[in-house]
């Protein structure tokens, strides 16, 4: 087997993807009664950001009702006039302040565990009452501390760190769409957010 085949099958092995499944079901009804998830990352950990909230706003396997879920970088404009204005420190946890509300999600995708603009954000949510989910790589980082729960994946390459993410964003969306399978039907239609 290739080596890095190999590394890539190891560190599944050896990851924590029961809790990352443990997550998806506790969003699943949260997201349904109107609540958001945000995702942010940086480069290929932003694309896998916007991947998961693809997933959710569209579907993963099964046909439900869209999910909102936003990715943090995706608005180019925000971004760049939030990076340009207060620095790039800034750019996710700004847009939080302006669109999360208690209650709301955010996953985090970091390879390092300590891209700034990422805790920034974790530290927005917390001011926010927003539960926080970390995806990194081996610790300790600065997101070990400040996330309600992270999981690890313990890799040397940041390449296969972020093969793993990707493979627990689909864990995560296989269990918000299980869950959401189990629930009544009265609760499969998304109630609207309630006025702030």
């Amino acid at each position: 087997m290739h080596a890095r085949l190999r590394e890539l099958c190891e560190a599944l092995e050896e990851t924590e993807v029961e809790r990352v499944e443990r997550w998806g079901s506790r969003a699943a009804p949260l997201l349904v009664a109107g609540h958001r998830l945000f995702a942010c990352g940086n480069g290929g950990s932003a694309a896998q950001a916007q991947h998961l909230t693809a997933e959710l706003t569209g579907r993963f396997e099964r046909d439900r009702v869209p999910l909102s879920a936003l990715a943090l970088h995706a608005e180019t404009s925000s971004v760049t006039a939030i990076a340009n204005d207060y620095g790039y420190q800034h750019v996710y946890a700004r847009q939080l302040r302006a669109h999360a509300r208690a209650g709301d999600l955010m996953i985090c995708l970091s390879t390092s565990g300590n891209s700034e603009n990422v805790v920034e954000a974790v530290k927005a949510a917390h001011e926010l009452d927003v539960v926080t989910w970390s995806l990194t790589g081996p610790g300790p980082c600065a997101l070990e501390s400040l996330s309600d729960e992270m999981v690890s994946v313990p890799a040397v390459s940041a390449s296969t760190v972020q093969e793993v993410h990707l493979a627990l964003v689909h864990v995560f969306c296989a269990a918000v769409d299980e869950r959401l399978a189990r629930l009544a039907p009265s609760k499969a239609v998304p109630v609207p957010r309630a006025a702030t």
